[in-house]
């Protein structure tokens, strides 16, 4: 059963950082690009970063370049999302992306930027 579950949401001020966690398992990790999209407040849900298999390639949204960093540990079957200089249009639910033919979400995880 493929799984993937975001953590490390929460609440920060504008100008804060947090690092985003996506621990996945039910497939071979190392072979799936994976991405990070977010859903806004009243908006669809929006492309983020992705991440290549390897690790070696990120692509970004321009509005996340420059602030936010995606990785992976391919050891421990998680992909990663660093966020710094967070804004409040930053406010989303975070999701987890594993890429393929059969893609697959995570449940997304709350992350709020206010002062």
């Amino acid at each position: 059963q493929v799984q993937l579950v975001e953590s490390g949401g929460g609440l920060v001020q504008p100008g804060g950082s947090l690092k985003l966690s996506c621990v996945t398992s039910g497939f071979v990790f190392r072979d799936y690009g994976m991405s990070w999209y977010r859903q806004r407040p009243g908006k669809e849900r929006e492309y983020v970063a992705t991440i290549t298999v390897s690790g070696n390639s990120q692509y970004y949204a321009n509005f996340v370049r420059g602030r936010f960093t995606i990785s992976r540990d391919n050891a421990q079957n998680t992909v990663y999302l660093t966020m710094n200089n967070l804004k409040p249009g930053d406010t989303a639910v975070y999701f987890c992306h594993r890429q393929g033919q059969e893609p697959a979400w995570g449940q997304g995880t709350q992350v709020t930027v206010s002062a």
